[in-house]
């Protein structure tokens, strides 16, 4: 089983690059050149391969999880799924489209990604801790350079469900993709307004004090600032509800 090697120029933009992995090797899957059961190579070797970054082999796995194309083991590694083995559990993009979903989807959340990272906390290796930095320090970068962080954002949280070493909860977030974050899903403001940046600079020091707490292993300050953190977006989000009723 080979990932196919070849070098032709890709898209620029994250997204695109994600994209183009994704067709390629969705395409690998459907043509049989990747079959069911396979394991797939590292990301380090994905990367190479295909000469993209850490974060485009993982948004690329995500979304081929969410298609039910593959599954994670943890501690084992990623693997082809037959179809009719696939994960039974998905919240699909149309069950987003309103305010309203949006606010279903965090309630659901609240209730699981505090136990996450409560686990977290308990669990987290060093692995775990250098890939929550990443996450931070690629937030960071995007309000410096005035973009939205969404990718970086739901990294953020992707890290926390591994840091579980947990496959249930790793595969919850797989499952989600970047349609969990809400401001991915009903917000589109570029560049960013100063109101707005004012809000992901509060988004990130809340993601600040859950890492704080997972890295002092805290369990119940990391449960706590989860809460926080996804109450308050929840809440947001009730506030515009309630402005155009």
């Amino acid at each position: 089983m080979n990932l196919s090697t070849d070098k032709a120029k890709v898209p620029r933009k994250s997204k695109s690059l994600t994209l183009h992995l994704v067709e390629k090797m969705s395409t690998q899957i459907r043509s049989g050149q990747l079959k069911a059961g396979d394991k797939l190579p590292t990301e380090a070797a994905i990367m190479q391969t295909h000469g993209v970054s850490r974060t485009v082999v993982r948004e690329a796995i995500s979304r081929m999880q969410a298609s039910k194309l593959l599954e994670t083991r943890h501690g084992i590694g990623t693997f082809v799924l037959p179809q009719d083995s696939a994960p039974s559990f998905s919240i699909s993009s149309h069950q987003l489209s309103t305010l309203r979903e949006v606010i279903a989807l965090l309630e659901f959340r609240i209730s699981i990604e505090t136990e996450a990272a409560a686990l977290a906390a308990q669990r987290r290796n060093s692995d775990n801790l250098k890939e929550l930095h990443l996450a931070m320090s690629a937030f960071s970068k995007a309000l410096a350079d005035g973009r939205d962080a969404v990718q970086a954002d739901f990294l953020f949280h992707q890290e926390i469900a591994r840091a579980t070493q947990n496959q249930h909860f790793q595969q919850l977030m797989h499952s989600l993709g970047t349609g969990a974050i809400p401001r991915g899903r009903l917000e589109t403001a570029v560049p960013l307004h100063p109101e707005r940046l004012l809000y992901l600079r509060k988004v990130y020091e809340e993601h600040e004090s859950i890492l704080n707490a997972i890295e002092a292993q805290d369990a119940e300050a990391a449960r706590a600032a989860m809460r926080t953190h996804l109450s308050n977006s929840r809440d947001r989000l009730k506030k515009r509800e309630r402005a155009v009723i």
